[in-house]
């Protein structure tokens, strides 16, 4: 074997001290730069996944045991359900009572605002309602003026002007009997006071004397210590003349348009109401009307023959101021039921001041006479079932009304509930129609073919 030169030995050791040190360079500059090894060096191939669990320590794959891990359940553990929608955990009663509840307190804010907005214009409402009355009163006889060949502004301005002087002449004939009458009152009254005085004195009741000047002195007493609220009153009694006195003009004004421009009103006003409910309301508005006017004419008829009955039988029991009185009965009559109980004990308690108990008595049976031949055999004769109102509905309507709005609120009360008797039977029957209507007929169902009619004519000649 040939021997290697000095020369050669060493250029292999020098390329091998380069080569390290080249080594160590590339070493240092990895561990140097942070974004990995040097461009072209393959990188290193990543080790497997290991899925990641929260109660062991991804590093030394210890268990850990901190406050904020929970324990993984033990495989013998029961299964837990989900939670339910919580508005599928409420029953299904309670749902509906809520859903209801909602919008019942809805409807009654709707109406607590509508009563608020009446009750800041209710001289404008009752003389509306009041024109409406009369209206429908007087109405018919503008039909039949029309039908004779008249003209209808024509018809409308004898109408309106004859009826208003009809009842401004009953109101000047009730002042001036009262007027007429009320010194021969004032004497009645006095005399009666002392008979009733002496009966009181000889009843079975112990009254004595000093007991019933002791009542007149308090009364009397009474009287001096709210002379200032007397006063007051009288003052508020002039403001609400005044106001009486706008709302009859006011009342007028609007009965004479109603009558001559009706349903051009009627047609702008189901302009306001929405497209889908318009058909509806077009329907029960005409029923409405006619429910109005049948009540307001019946009434008026009743409350006439009431007056008329009562007001002779007044006459006969020679009771002063008999006349007033049936017509106070008249206009009474137009509050069902509370009215007539008003009138009959006015017409009881004159009777009582002025010529004593046995004419008393017999004005309280001839009242209940009337009253009874009017509940039993006029009302259902006269004004039908169609404006027929239960007695309970009545009641409570009257006094709603009375409440709400005084005398004008009870006087419209019974007919608004009539009205609205109407408008809701019709209206439910009118959305049961559609809803057969636009119920799909069923699969499999038969039609039969109806065989049209034939005319009269038709079957004669066929059976000759």
């Amino acid at each position: 074997m040939s021997r290697v030169p000095g020369w050669l030995s060493r250029l292999g050791e020098s390329l091998s001290r380069m080569g390290e040190r080249l080594d160590e360079r590339r070493a240092e500059a990895e561990r140097d730069d942070p974004l990995g090894p040097p461009y072209g060096t393959p990188p290193a191939a990543p080790s497997p996944a290991v899925p990641a669990r929260p109660d062991v320590d991804p590093d030394t794959a210890a268990p850990l045991s901190g406050p904020e891990t929970v324990p993984a359940p033990p495989s013998y553990a029961p299964a837990v359900a989900a939670r339910p929608d919580p508005a599928a955990a409420i029953p299904w009663g309670m749902r509906v009572a809520a859903e209801a509840g909602w919008r019942l307190l809805v409807l009654a804010g709707t109406v607590w605002v509508l009563m608020k907005v009446i009750s800041s214009v209710q001289l404008v409402v009752l003389a509306f309602v009041a024109a409406l009355l009369v209206t429908a009163l007087l109405q018919p006889t503008v039909a039949m003026l029309r039908r004779k060949g008249l003209p209808r502004g024509l018809a409308t301005a004898v109408t309106a002007v004859s009826g208003f002087v009809v009842m401004g002449l009953v109101g000047w004939f009730v002042v001036w009997q009262v007027m007429d009458n009320v010194d021969n009152l004032s004497d009645r009254v006095k005399d009666g006071i002392e008979e009733l005085k002496h009966w009181l004195l000889d009843s079975p009741f112990h009254v004595t004397e000093q007991q019933i000047n002791d009542i007149a002195k308090n009364l009397s007493e009474a009287i001096g210590a709210n002379a200032e609220q007397i006063t007051s009153a009288g003052l508020q009694g002039v403001t609400v003349i005044v106001e009486a006195m706008t709302g009859i003009l006011l009342a007028m004004f609007c009965t004479l348009f109603l009558l001559y421009d009706g349903k051009k009103v009627w047609e702008w006003t189901l302009k306001l109401v929405p497209a889908q409910a318009r058909p509806g309301v077009a329907g029960a508005g005409p029923r409405a009307w006619r429910t109005l006017t049948a009540y307001v004419r019946g009434t008026v008829l009743v409350a006439l023959i009431d007056a008329v009955f009562i007001g002779l039988g007044l006459w006969f029991l020679d009771v002063p101021m008999a006349v007033p009185l049936a017509v106070f009965i008249f206009l009474f009559a137009f509050i069902p039921l509370v009215g007539a109980v008003i009138s009959g004990a006015l017409a009881c308690l004159v009777a009582l001041v002025t010529n004593g108990v046995f004419t008393a008595l017999m004005v309280l049976v001839v009242v209940l006479a009337v009253q009874q031949i009017e509940g039993h055999v006029l009302q259902p004769f006269i004004l039908g079932r169609a404006v027929r109102v239960h007695p309970l509905a009545v009641v409570l309507a009257v006094a709603a009304g009375g409440l709400t709005a005084g005398i004008g609120g009870a006087v419209v009360a019974v007919p608004l509930v009539a009205v609205l008797n109407t408008v809701v039977g019709y209206l439910r029957a009118y959305s049961t129609e559609q809803a057969l209507l636009s119920t799909p007929e069923p699969r499999g169902a038969t039609a039969f073919a109806v065989a049209p009619v034939p005319a009269p004519g038709a079957v004669k000649e066929e059976s000759k």
